[in-house]
Formats: structure tokens, sequence, C-alpha cells
């Protein structure tokens, strides 16, 4: 009988020790650091984790290190609060916990002077006007991932609204009439700094120098993630560009714009994005445009999407390349506008499509179609033909025009093939058909191309290839995209896909460089090369003799270091 007993007891304990684990990884734990701005660590802080601000949680305290750990946590989503005597209260939310899984916060107390210290100093009145500087600093700590030895999980690490990314990066190019860009060197920035735990503020630009006037974009944005698919955002950005000549009595062109927009989920399997923007230009008179956008996301499968998209101007190009280099020319900057007998006048576009995307393993197609509707068209010229026009508005660094190209309206179609090799080789097939701005036949003077313009349907053909090579700290993206015709604007301009890209064959490459203790920024080489081998121009003779170049796009070629913080 007692052999018996112990043969029940041996079994029922290898039941139990069989079980612990599975029972141990249902629960997990949070800890971390309380520390004041300048790093001293909290001792008696209160830390209460809890599911939401009105459910009881977790309160534990600090230890004489500012150590805190709550353990035996059930998997979810959490808030983080902090609280301790001449402190404000600190909390982060949306801090998702994986079943044992052990997640490191350390947080930051700041009282109301730290906060006060966050604030730029005021500059002082006798400060060279001319001068620009650009200084990156954090008052607090940066985040230290730290290794807890009774578990061996450490799946995220945060320092609540302390996070400062930056980067600087200096282009330069040279300007020939279009066959190149960006004349002089510019200073292309980046910063982003979190706050109120879930918000992010970012402020970027790209400013340069003509004739010792400071020009160039500045954009500041600030999105907060509410952790239920919402993440309103709101934009201002400011375009301030030199005098383009004396066909416009060397008025300065600027531009205000104000975007918001917002995303949301319903039912699981719908996802909403949506926003607006306004923008107001100031160039010999004021002129201003409403602009909506938005996108609705069906999912009927994790691997296949519907998407219905409208948008009134066309995607930024440069923003797989992560912004790291300043405006080739007007048609990147924004927002397109030309003039009509030296008026401005913003061109209006309704861009409409309907799409879906499907993934088979590594590969990836979209098929979709759109219409187009757009007014006032502007397109691109090189040369500078200002002196006898005062329907074009030039473009004093790089070399380009812009001008109205009347209105175009179009159906099309568009095919994208995606196939990724690796995680570090990807490649990507566009086809798309549908109209464009072309000439009736060849023409010979400046003044016959307003007369001669007209709408045609042409195809085009482009394929990508972006890499990264480990090894090296190589990254790549070259693409070609071929044309079946002669046009002066893009088949589908407002191609957003993957297989979106500039026309004809560009280059983009960032090489990164050995770090040095002097400079413990990462380094890259920048080159960006845009339509290399000046493909599509078509020539024609200025009034004034010299010959005037119509463009698609027009070739420029970039280069620079950046540095990232």
């Amino acid at each position: 009988m007692v052999v018996g007993m112990n043969r029940k007891i041996g079994k029922l304990l290898v039941v139990l020790l069989a079980w612990a684990p599975v029972y141990a990884t249902t629960t997990g734990a949070i800890s971390g650091v309380i520390k004041n701005n300048s790093g001293t660590p909290q001792m008696g802080a209160v830390v209460e984790i809890s599911t939401s601000a009105s459910a009881l949680g977790t309160t534990v305290f600090t230890d004489a290190n500012g150590f805190y750990k709550a353990s035996n946590l059930p998997a979810g989503n959490y808030q983080v609060k902090v609280t301790a005597v001449s402190f404000f209260p600190s909390l982060l939310e949306n801090v998702s916990l994986r079943a044992g899984a052990h997640l490191v916060i350390n947080l930051t107390l700041n009282t109301l002077e730290d906060v006060i210290k966050l604030l730029p100093e005021r500059r002082s009145p006798d400060s060279d006007p001319e001068g620009w500087h650009w200084t990156l600093r954090s008052a607090a700590n940066r985040p230290v991932l730290r290794v807890v030895d009774d578990v061996p999980l450490v799946v995220e690490n945060h320092e609540n609204g302390r996070e400062l990314k930056g980067s600087v990066a200096f282009i330069a190019g040279s300007a020939a009439d279009g066959f190149g860009s960006a004349g002089e060197m510019t200073t292309a920035f980046s910063l982003e700094k979190s706050l109120f735990s879930s918000g992010t503020l970012s402020f970027n630009g790209d400013i340069g120098t003509e004739s010792g006037e400071p020009t160039g974009v500045l954009r500041a944005s600030y999105a907060q993630d509410f952790g239920n698919g919402s993440r309103p955002k709101f934009t201002l950005t400011y375009r301030h560009l030199a005098s383009p000549g004396m066909a416009v009595q060397n008025a300065a062109y600027s531009a205000i714009s104000t975007t918001g927009s917002d995303s949301m989920s319903v039912a699981g399997f719908i996802d909403l994005n949506y926003g607006a923007e306004l923008e107001a230009v100031q160039f010999a008179r004021r002129v201003s445009a409403l602009r909506p956008f938005g996108t609705v996301d069906v999912h009927l499968s994790p691997n296949m999407v519907v998407e219905y998209r409208y948008t009134t101007f066309e995607p930024d190009t440069r923003a797989e390349k992560g912004f790291a280099t300043a405006p080739a020319d007007l048609s990147e900057s924004g927002p397109r506008m030309a003039l009509t007998a030296g008026i401005p006048d913003l061109e209006k576009a309704h861009h409409q499509e309907i799409s879906v995307s499907r993934r088979f393993g590594n590969n990836n197609i979209q098929v979709a179609y759109y219409t187009d509707e757009i007014h006032n068209i502007v397109l691109t010229g090189a040369g500078d033909p200002s002196s006898y026009s005062d329907d074009v508005l030039p473009d004093v660094y790089s070399g380009t025009f812009s001008y109205t190209g009347g209105r175009l309206s179009t159906t099309g179609m568009r095919l994208v093939l995606q196939r990724k090799f690796s995680d570090d080789i990807t490649a990507t097939v566009d086809y798309s058909t549908g109209g464009v701005i072309a000439l009736k036949a060849p023409i010979s003077t400046w003044q016959q191309v307003s007369s001669d313009l007209t709408s045609d349907r042409q195809h085009s053909l482009g394929a990508k290839i972006s890499c990264r090579i480990p090894r090296t700290g190589t990254r790549f993206i070259t693409s070609y995209k071929w044309n079946s015709g002669s046009a002066l604007s893009t088949v589908d301009e407002f191609n957003a896909s993957a297989g979106q890209m500039d026309p004809y064959f560009s280059v983009f490459i960032r090489q990164a460089l050995p770090s040095t203790s002097f400079i413990p920024a990462k380094m890259e080489a920048l080159l960006d090369v845009r339509n290399l081998l000046a493909q599509g121009y078509v020539p024609i003779l200025g009034q004034d003799g010299h010959t005037l170049y119509l463009v698609q796009s027009a070739r420029a070629l970039r280069g620079g270091l950046a540095f990232t913080f």
C-alpha cells in the first residue's frame, strides 16, 4: 500500500513538474529603473501597473537603486504610471506584454524646471542673422538595455518620452541647365522625439542659400498613437525659395501648408486612412488649395487586400530613400505650380484607383485600375526662358523651369510584381498604361509649344532592385523605367505602389562609413542620380537662340554625407 502511495505521489510530482513550465510561461514581468532628469535613481517612487486608468492593478515601490519589478502579470496591454514627491507623474501607455516575456521599462521623472529647460533658448538680437546653428542634445540619459538574470527573455526597452533621434545630411550637386541640379550645398536634417508616452514630435527640412538668402523647406509634425488603430497626425510645412528672375520682379516664392490625417480600424478587417492638406502660396499674388486624400483597405484574408485610394497630389519619390536628399527641383519640393501670364496657378488633380493585392509566399502581385482628372498639369523643362516668357516658373537651383500643360483626363491600369529573394534583396517590376501629355509633332520653337500640346495613351515598363550588403553596409536602389513614346509627363503619375520609380535610369546609394570618437554618429556617404542618361529630353529653340529642353524628369546628380545620431 505504501509502495502504491509512493507511486501515485511520484506520478503527481511528474505531472506537476511537467505542468509548471507551461504555467510559468502564461505570465510575464515588467521591471526597470526610475531616474530623475540628471540620471539619479529615485528610491521610494510608486509604480502602478494596470490595464487601464480605472482598473486596479499591481503597485510596487523602487528600491535604493531606483529598481522596481512586478511579476506574475497576465499577458495583455498595460499602462505604467510612476509618481514621486516633487516630480510630475510619468505615464507610459500601450505597453504590450506577451506570455512569458519580461519587459524592461526605464522611466524618467521631471520637475517643472526640467520641463522649462527643454524649451529652446531665445536668440540674442546681436546674433548673426545669416548663421545657421543646429544643436542636437538630450536632457536625459539614453536608454540602456539591461539583461535580467532570473528571466532570460527581454523583448523591449523604453525611456518614457526621452528618446531623441536626429540626422543631418550635407548634399551638393552641379547646376548645368537641367543636366545636373542642386548647384549650392544644402543641409537636410531630421529630428524625432517621443513625447507623452505614445506621441512623436518630428522636425525636418532642407536648408540652403542663394545669394546669401536662406531658402528651403521646414516641416514640423506631431503624431499620437491611441493604441486602438487611431493615429492622428498634424503637419505644418513652410517653403521659401529665392527669386527666380526678373520676369516676375524678383518675387520670392513662399508657401505654407497644414496637413491633418487620422487612421482607424473597423470590424477588425477594414482600415481607413484619411486627411486633407490646406496650402497657401504667395508669389506675385496669393493662391490657395484644399487637397483631401484617403484610403480604404479591406483585408479579405491575411494575404489578400482590396484597396480604394483617392488623392489630389503626386507621391514623393524620395520616400523610399528615407528623405535623405534635398529636392532636385520644383517637381520634388511642391506644391506644383506654374504661371499663366505671370500669374501663379496651382495644379488641381483628382486621382481615384481600386487595386487588389495578393501575396504568394515571397511574391506580391498588385492589379489596379485608376482614373485621373488633372487641371493645369505642371510640366518640367530644362533651361531658362524667363527673360522672354512670363508663362514659366524658373528654379534657380537646378536650371529647370515649370510650365502649364493644360488638362489631362485619362484612365489606366497597373500591374506590379515584387519578389523578395532574401531580407537584403527585393526586385520589383511595374507595368502601367494611361494618358500622358505629349507633342502633336516635332516642333522647333518655344512659341509653338502651347498650341501643339495634346494627350496621348502610352505604356511604361519599369524594373527596380533594392539591395543591402551586410558586410560593407551598402544600401542601393537602382531602377529603369521605359516609356513607349516621347512624352512630357509620366504614365501613372500618382503611382504610390511598390512599383513607384523615377523615369529612365536612376540610382541611389547609401554607403556606411567608419565612425570616429570625435564624431560618434553613424556616418554614410550618399549618391543620388536621377535620369543619369538624360533620356526623354525634347530639344526646342528658345526665342534668344539658345536650346531649351522639355523633359519628363530632369537629370539630377547629387552627393553628400549623412550623420545619424
